[in-house]
This record gives C-alpha cells, sequence and structure tokens, in this order.
C-alpha cells in the first residue's frame, strides 16, 4: 500500500496523543494531513493549516485514503463512518458507543463496499483484545471473556478498597486526575463497559446484542455497607464485564460489580488499568493487562489499526461467517447480592433460593439466586431505587 494520508476527526486527548506516538513511530509510513475540529476558538499545540471544521473538506480529498475518526459524539460519529465506508475509505475509530449501537449495519457496508472498519482502540484502549479474538482465538472453543473494562471505575474501587476513601472522595480524584468526566455516568454506571462488550461478543462469538437488551448495572449506588459485606467475605467489588457461551448453541453477558475473591486474575487489576480473562475449552484461562484509557495508550491502539491498514488488513469477522451463530439467552441464574432500605424494594427481585439474609435498622441485605431475564425487565426501576446489587463471582 502506498504512503497512508489521514483524515482525522477530532483532536483531543486521544487525537492528540496519537499524533504524538505517530511522530515517534518511525516505520510507520503514514501522516496526518487534516484534522476536522468543531470549536473554533480552542487553543492547539500545531498550525492551523492543519485544522478545518467542515468535514466534506476531508472526505471529498482525494489524497487522504484512512479516515481516523476519534470524537466523542457517537451520532456524529456514526454519520461520519457510514459516509466514509459508502465512498469506499478504510476508516479506523474509537468510538465504543457508536459501534454498540450500529455495528451489524456497518458489517454489511464494509461487505458491501468491500472496504475496511478497524476499531481495536474501542474495546480496551492499549489492550488488543479484538485482534486477538478475530486472529489467535478464531475458532469455536472459546468459553468465555470476562474483565474489568472500564478504568475510571475500577480507579474509584481501587482507591476504596486500597485507601479506604468514601465513594465521593474517590470519585472527586478520579475526576481531578481526568480518569472520569464532569459527568461520570458513562463510566460508573456500567455503560462504557457494557459498548466495549458488544463490540468484544461479536468477535469472541459471531452474535451482535443490542445493548438494550443486556443487564447493566454500575457502582454509583455503593454504601460502606456493601464495602464492609466484601471485606468480610475477603473480597473485592470490582465492575465485571461477562460474555459466557452457557451451552454448544447459546451465550449471555451482563456488566454487574461482582465480589471477586483473590484468587481470580482480576482482584489484583488496580487503578485506572484493565484486564481481560479469555476462557477456552483446552487452553483454560488466558489473561490480559494493560491501560484501558489515556490519550497515548489509546493513541498506539490507534496507531496499531493505521499500520495494520498498511498490510490491507481487514477483520473477517470468522465467528459471524465459519461458524454455528450463537443465540442469546438470559433464561440463566445469577448469585446475587442486594443491599437495602426499604423492605418494599425486595418485591422486585423474584428469588428462588435464599443462601444469606441480614436485617437491621441500618441497612438490609439479601443473597440468592434470581434469573437474569427478570432482572433485565425491572432494571430501570432497581436503578432508580435506593438499594445496590452485585453479582458474587
Amino acid at each position: 500500500m502506498s504512503k497512508i494520508k489521514i483524515g482525522l476527526f477530532g483532536f483531543g486527548v486521544v487525537g492528540e496523543g496519537l499524533h504524538e506516538v505517530l511522530k515517534k513511530a518511525y516505520t510507520a509510513d503514514a501522516e496526518i494531513v487534516k484534522i476536522c475540529v468543531k470549536h473554533h476558538n480552542k487553543k492547539r499545540t500545531l498550525p492551523d493549516s492543519y485544522f478545518t471544521y467542515n468535514p466534506d473538506d476531508i472526505l471529498n480529498d482525494p489524497q487522504i485514503n484512512l479516515i481516523v475518526e476519534l470524537i466523542d459524539d457517537a451520532e456524529e460519529s456514526y454519520h461520519i463512518v457510514k459516509r466514509a465506508l459508502e465512498k469506499r475509505i478504510p476508516v479506523v475509530t474509537g468510538n465504543k458507543k457508536m459501534l454498540a449501537y450500529h455495528l451489524e449495519e456497518l458489517i454489511e457496508l464494509q461487505k458491501k463496499n468491500n472496504v475496511a472498519l478497524l476499531y481495536d482502540a474501542s474495546a480496551c484502549g492499549s489492550i488488543p483484545v479484538i485482534r486477538n479474538l478475530e486472529e489467535y482465538y478464531d475458532n469455536d472453543l472459546l468459553l468465555s471473556v470476562k474483565g474489568i473494562l472500564n478504568g475510571s471505575s475500577n480507579f474509584i474501587l481501587s482507591k476504596i478498597f486500597n485507601e479506604h476513601m468514601d465513594y465521593a472522595k474517590a470519585l472527586k480524584m478520579a475526576q481531578d486526575l481526568g480518569f472520569a468526566e464532569s459527568n461520570p455516568t458513562f463510566d460508573v454506571d456500567g455503560y462504557d463497559s457494557l459498548f466495549k462488550l458488544v463490540i468484544i461478543t461479536v468477535h469472541a462469538f459471531g452474535t451482535y446484542i443490542h445493548p438494550d437488551k443486556a443487564l447493566t448495572y454500575g457502582i454509583s449506588k455503593l454504601e460502606q455497607w456493601d464495602i464492609n459485606y466484601a471485606l468480610e467475605k475477603g473480597t473485592r467489588i470490582k465492575l465485571l464485564a461477562d460474555v459466557s457461551k452457557l451451552n454448544d448453541d447459546e451465550i449471555t453477558m451482563f456488566v454487574l460489580p461482582c465480589f471477586v475473591p483473590p484468587d481470580k486474575y482480576i482482584y489484583s487489576v488496580e487503578d485506572e488499568f484493565n484486564g481481560v480473562v479469555i476462557k477456552g475449552e483446552y487452553y483454560d484461562k488466558q489473561f490480559m493487562f494493560g491501560r484501558g484509557a489515556g490519550g497515548h495508550p489509546t493513541g498506539s491502539s490507534v496507531l496499531s489499526d493505521i499500520t495494520a491498514r498498511q498490510h490491507d488488513y481487514k477483520y473477517e469477522y470468522k465467528k459471524r461467517n465459519n461458524y454455528k451463530k450463537m443465540s442469546y439467552t438470559t433464561d440463566c441464574d445469577i448469585k446475587l447480592y442486594v443491599r437495602y432500605h426499604n423492605e418494599k424494594d425486595l418485591e422486585l427481585f423474584k428469588f428462588h433460593d435464599i443462601t444469606e439474609k441480614y436485617w437491621s435498622e441500618e441497612y438490609c441485605f439479601i443473597v440468592g439466586t434470581v434469573k437474569l431475564a427478570d432482572l433485565i425487565a425491572v432494571q430501570n426501576e432497581i436503578k432508580a431505587r435506593d438499594l445496590f446489587i452485585a453479582k458474587l463471582y
């Protein structure tokens, strides 16, 4: 392939990070030709001649042979990526929310126009999960992919368990250090992890699951009582994303806080790091660990996709095309901890097996088995109540 001429959309933390790592990547035969940004008056580290405010200046430029899309607006991202693929311009993107909602359509667009869309940076920052699932785990022996996929929530939980901070103080520190946004909902309520898990599931099992059909619950309702329970059991709370094969035909997935014991790999994943455990039928467990966010780690992942295009690399979606398609089911059990203050809130949960129960004037909790489908049916109501739920590992 000839020299890669990049049209870049977005010049925030990751866009600037990409520019920095690209300068150091001496073997990468690639350069940024033009950058499309939204805000006219923002001070930038490159000359004005690099920048445009009109997407057409990039999409209609005949010298640009790769679009790199790194903006934070999922809807805008979708329109840019779709237009580029329709014009048969290959694309690298890091927008996990956009991919989670539109991946099926974008896969068909790639096929129809014989063009590549790469997005390793969307899943776990510097950890090459997608490429490994595509190339190394490209068979039907995979059993599960589980892990910590969000660095912001993991940083908060690390401060709580290692330095005994309360949730509010740990969140404020994460925001001050730039690990969490001023509005942290996306991270702490599990949606960031869910979008990544949707993408991973396509490459792990060949099945697309719409984000609205999965159970997603985060750590924003965490209280000291829940932390005390974890410590009493010798565990730590981690926000876990999980997609698992239940049998030869079905998989299930969810994002939930989890009481993780010390003998599990992700127990020791701290601060803003991510950790992914891939389990197979014969190779047992393999663990991938690295920084899940930040300009340079994510920029490095984007660079990997850029250099892959020098060799005309594209995802083959082997699990979707070469093997029996797995079905998504929610007809499975979860062993769940529920901490509550109002007895009426228990009416939301259809426990069919209770193993532990505690009541006091300050708080109460119950541990038992529930159907995943039943939790999904009432998940919005659960999120609105003054309670906290977590899975036992």
